[in-house]
């Protein structure tokens, strides 16, 4: 296999280096060595369970099979390929059909489980990692899964994959195989030591029925997979199935015990969040994730609910909530200048919008991993965090340094005066003035204003508001609803002023946050720097934490990260739940333990009683 090395801008370069040799000066102990083959790999440390582990905690082998499963989703399909920009895939194609070489334990930040591969082998320092497969593994048309497979898909997702998938497995600078049921890859010289859990995570697909030529088409032809299931029927405009493989390879593997419990698992695809909401309440739609206060207070005030045929639940997690925002386009001339994007910040009121919207359910999100130990929030920076972010120390609000910072807080009356104060001194700083009620560039006269992009009528409820918000100001913010396929091609276009944008982050987030907010994924249509970040900071942070050796220097990389991340104003953090919010219909239930991650419905099944079955 031809080498691939992979260029970076001398900028990027700069800054990664910067970052390593800040990161050399931290006095930390040496991270784990892994010297020999092992059944699992974790980021930092050692796994939690051993090779004989019989099944995750979250789990319960006990649990019966059988029976259907039926989940709801917004909006449409158009693909049944989930690795390629073009089109939108179909909900669960990856969760369900498609497998990797190993599976992750999710009751730790990032550990990863032996399931194609059965065991792993990495030196200390990371620089390569060697696979063996199991012998047993089969796609669901028969084929065993061999080592030409895994090579063949390194490079078909090098080449044709999302940017996620270009941009990770471009750093392999060899592939091969050094046995018959062993593959080896080699990584340039970064030091990224997330990438032998990123190899362990890369889906494996059959050699024997893919084009190449062909891979990146939208297509509704189903792909084989390894996984549990395999699509049965599939409607754009209403509904996939999935089948349960009665001869899945791998059902009695430790980490699949307890999992795939449901013989058929259909999602029912709605145009409207009503209509989803209605569908549950009739018993259409089985299972629901709830984030809307009204409806988990009153929507769901039901006889059903009432006598115990609807179950409410809450969980609690230890994951980052992820950062929910509207986003600006940094892309637009008009949201290119910091002070801009800081005086629309002042201008959104969460505790009036909480307070009148939301029964006061939600809680501001003040960081990009708010609710774990990676937040910055409420933390003062400590003297490794300080020697990481020495270069752009200048650049940090002092109160981003002493654990002070927090989100702007508006009044609860809607009038939000000090804020509005503040946002337009800011404004005029940077060219703007009011003129007759309207704000206008001070050079050219023409009037601020811009396009909000909203997709669904939450969305767009919220938007309406704070466009009144902007109005008082003198900004004309125009909000605009879009099909899910229009907004979806417009979001990957980056063909946008402004979005609303939930990005989900883990306790061991990695490479994915170059896809997130790296300079190099800014112009790079499809990956989800839908703000258009290019900082050298961000870059050098980034590149810290794919660095670090042990648990202490990641935790110092990433409140870095979310210093200067939260620094640049790049997004209006929205809110979140403090518990994860889920209604299910009795005949549908759970293990009695949830994960670190919170609940899982692949370990979920269906209990047929009399009454349910007649239902």
């Amino acid at each position: 296999m031809t080498n691939f090395s992979h260029t970076v801008s001398t900028r990027r370069h700069e800054a990664r280096r910067l970052a390593l040799a800040l990161l050399a000066f931290i006095p930390t102990p040496l991270g784990t060595a892994q010297a020999a083959p092992a059944h699992a790999i974790a980021m930092h440390g050692a796994p939690l369970h051993g090779p004989d582990f019989a099944h995750f905690a979250y789990a319960d082998p006990q649990a019966p099979k059988g029976g259907r499963l039926t989940l709801g989703a917004l909006g449409s399909f158009d693909s049944l390929n989930p690795f390629i920009v073009k089109g939108v895939p179909a909900r669960g194609l990856r969760d369900y059909v498609h497998e990797s070489l190993m599976a992750r334990g999710l009751d730790e930040p990032f550990t990863l489980y032996g399931l194609i591969a059965e065991s792993v082998e990495t030196p200390e320092d990371r620089g390569w990692v060697e696979f063996v497969l199991r012998p047993e593994a089969r796609f669901s048309d028969g084929a065993p899964v061999t080592v030409d497979d895994v090579l063949f898909s390194h490079a078909l997702l090098r080449d044709h994959g999302r940017p996620n998938h270009r941009s990770y497995y471009a750093k392999v600078t060899r592939a091969w195989a050094t046995g018959p049921r062993s593959v080896r890859f080699d990584f340039t010289p970064d030091g990224d030591r997330e990438m032998p859990l990123i190899m362990g995570l890369m889906p494996i697909l059959p050699r024997h029925l893919i084009d190449p030529e062909r891979f990146e088409e939208t297509s509704l032809e189903r792909l084989v997979g390894s996984g549990p299931y395999a699509v049965e029927a599939a409607d754009p405009s209403r509904r996939i199935v999935y089948r349960r493989n009665p001869g899945y390879w791998g059902a009695q593997l430790s980490v699949n015990r307890g999992r795939f419990n449901f013989d058929a698992i259909a999602i029912e695809y709605f145009r409207d969040s009503n209509a989803l909401f209605q569908a549950f309440k009739k018993g259409i739609v089985e299972v629901r994730p709830e984030d809307d206060p009204a409806r988990w207070v009153r929507g769901l005030d039901l006889p059903a609910q009432r006598d115990g045929r609807i179950v409410k639940e809450e969980f609690a997690t230890g994951l980052p909530v992820g950062m929910p925002a509207l986003v600006f386009n940094t892309r637009r001339p008009l949201f290119a200048d910091r002070r801009v994007r800081q005086a629309l910040s002042l201008l959104f009121d969460f505790e009036w919008l909480n307070r009148n919207l939301y029964f006061g359910a939600y809680e501001r999100t003040q960081s990009y991993f708010h609710g774990s130990e990676l937040a910055s929030y409420g933390r003062p920076a400590d003297a490794a965090e300080r020697a990481l972010l020495a270069p752009w120390l200048s650049r940090i609000d002092p109160a981003m340094l002493d654990g002070g910072f927090r989100q702007p807080v508006g009044e609860e009356t809607g009038r939000n005066r000090e804020n509005r104060r503040q946002a337009l001194a800011l404004l005029d700083a940077a060219g703007y003035v009011l003129k007759s009620g309207r704000l206008v560039d001070a050079a050219t006269g023409k009037p601020v204003a811009f396009e909000f992009l909203v997709v669904d009528r939450e969305e767009q409820r919220l938007a309406l508001v704070y466009a009144r918000a902007l109005r008082h100001a003198g900004i004309v913010a125009r909000v605009r609803l879009v099909d899910s396929a229009q907004y979806q091609r417009r979001r990957q276009d980056f063909d946008f002023d402004m979005v609303q944008q939930h990005w989900y982050n883990s306790l061991s987030p990695g490479n994915e946050q170059s896809f997130y907010w790296g300079s190099q994924a800014a112009d790079d249509p499809g990956s989800r720097n839908y703000a258009g970040i290019r900082d050298e900071a961000v870059d050098a942070m980034i590149a810290a934490l794919l660095a670090a050796r042990t648990r202490q220097d990641f935790v110092a990389a990433a409140r870095v990260l979310d210093r200067v991340l939260l620094s640049g104003q790049y997004v209006i953090p929205l809110f979140h739940l403090p518990r994860q919010w889920v209604a299910r219909w009795r005949q549908i239930e759970r293990p009695e333990k949830t994960s670190l991650y919170g609940y899982q419905i692949d370990t979920w099944w269906r209990r047929e009683t009399g009454e349910a079955a007649a239902q």
